[in-house]
């Protein structure tokens, strides 16, 4: 079943002097699929990721976004979380004064509009941060503050883990963590990936790609996707670049 669908999409940056970044972008990917974005910097990955998440940053001009059957293309960030979307971000923010515990729980309960078990919470929370190589006292610890670039992107995953999204989006988990917190990362996905779910990872590396059951692998250039195809893509991508997709 299609879950997400993305039809000629036109994106313009409103901090950039309203230029086009996406330029008729199309995209469909069907539950229990994980797909890879790749392409050379500037491309529009993350504004990719930033559109279908209705980023105030990036304006959609034209063309529709379809999630689980549904237009959510001109849908709130936050309606659009509690439909089932989840973003981790290239630069995790910190938020002074909120615990780790806390901000998975309320956001949680957000998502859900259920109250959470404390005890329930805990437990699963404990299993989660196991799992990943997580100190059980990051719980008590304030969201992101003094977090190594390694732990924050854990904390994502975790994130991930927690809320049980329909779709995953991750944008460049990967940059800058070494290969051990990669694995842990690929672990992480692994845990969450189900037939129900999906996942599209935008990457520059196929260190994370490694371990995971890839479907589809797109790169996008200048806008647009101009090439499409499995996991074979990305490694001639890793070995060649993207000499023979830019024009």
């Amino acid at each position: 079943m299609n879950l997400l669908k993305i039809d000629d999409i036109h994106t313009i940056a409103a901090d950039d002097n309203n230029k086009e970044i996406l330029k008729g972008l199309n995209l469909e990917i069907n539950e229990g699929e994980i797909h890879v974005i790749m392409g050379p910097n500037g491309s529009g990955k993350s504004t990719l990721a930033n559109t279908i998440f209705s980023s105030p940053r990036y304006i959609k001009t034209s063309g529709t976004i379809t999630f689980d059957g549904e237009d959510i293309t001109n849908l709130e960030t936050d309606k659009i979380a509690k439909k089932g979307i989840f973003m981790s971000f290239q630069s995790p923010e910190e938020i002074k004064g909120v615990t780790l515990a806390q901000f998975l729980k309320s956001t949680k309960q957000s998502i859900t509009g259920e109250k959470t078990s404390i005890y329930e919470f805990i437990k699963e929370t404990e299993k989660n941060m196991n799992e990943l190589n997580m100190k059980s006292e990051y719980t008590s610890r304030e969201f992101n503050v003094g977090f190594s670039g390694g732990e924050k992107k854990k904390n994502e995953i975790l994130q991930m883990l927690m809320l049980k999204p329909r779709l995953a989006i991750l944008d460049e988990t990967d940059s800058g963590l070494d290969v051990d917190a990669i694995k842990t990362v690929v672990k992480g996905i692994n845990l969450y990936k189900n037939d129900k779910n999906s996942i599209l990872i935008i990457t520059h590396s196929t260190k994370i790609l490694e371990g995971l059951k890839i479907d589809k692998v797109h790169v996008l250039v200048d806008g647009k996707i101009v090439k499409s195809g499995d996991y074979n893509l990305a490694l001639e991508i890793d070995k060649n670049g993207y000499k023979n997709y830019i024009k």
